[in-house]
């Protein structure tokens, strides 16, 4: 949830995601099949919220990152975890319309990726308003959390992955994991896989691959090897 990347492949796509968490955190659920509001959504659960970070549907791609534009100042209570609305909108029967609409209220700030109807959205919220972007699906993207890369860090980061796309003629979805896991594996502080004091760590890597009208997930307890 704090480093995701979308690079389209020769028949689909691919998105991967590094979940860095606090590792007193509950440990996740590994991914497996739910029925939420009649849909089969396939997700890694939190075992402390009940949510998740990433997500797939039929359909449909999402996933979240923790902060929007900025780092804000974390609250000490909100209204529901961000977690939850990720299943909420990936249950919906149209996740932007549901975007549109959710009551955001007093939840704090987050990014999600979403990939939906053969189309590219960065959704944010601020704390005061939702923005939607669409992005080009036929290029390769990287996003990195706010609230633990500073501005800078998030440039640096964006450097590291143009450079692993173009010194890589072909790309697959075993070479992002291998860029997701050991790019600056020396850098314990922002490489892609961090250990902050053994107190935050990179925890896990989920990796959705989209390949000829269909879904595969792949996931990485890096906890547990």
């Amino acid at each position: 949830m704090c480093t995701v990347t979308f690079v389209p492949l020769k028949n689909g796509f691919c998105i991967t995601s590094n979940r860095d968490e606090k590792i007193a955190r509950k440990k996740a659920i590994p991914p497996q099949k739910y029925t939420i509001n009649s849909k089969d959504i396939t997700f890694p659960k939190d075992a402390q919220a009940g949510g998740t970070w990433f997500a797939h549907s039929e359909n449909a791609v999402l996933v979240l990152l923790n902060g929007a534009i900025e780092k804000h100042e974390v609250k000490n209570e909100y209204r529901k975890s961000r977690g939850l609305i990720v299943l909420d909108l990936i249950a919906a029967n149209n996740p932007l319309l549901e975007w549109k609409n959710i009551d955001l209220n007093a939840i704090e700030p987050f990014t999600i990726v979403l990939f939906y109807d053969q189309k590219l959205y960065q959704l944010q919220w601020n704390e005061l308003e939702k923005s939607t972007i669409i992005f080009d699906e036929n290029k390769p993207h990287i996003w990195s959390s706010s609230t633990l890369y500073a501005k800078e860090i998030r440039i640096e980061r964006a450097n590291w992955f143009e450079k692993f796309i173009a010194k890589n003629d072909f790309i697959n979805a075993e070479k992002l994991l291998g860029f997701h896991q050991f790019t600056e594996n020396k850098n314990s502080e922002y490489g892609l896989q961090i250990n902050r004091n053994n107190f935050l760590k990179t925890v896990s890597i989920t990796q959705c691959v989209f390949n000829d009208k269909t879904f595969k997930m792949n996931y990485l307890d890096l906890m547990n090897e």
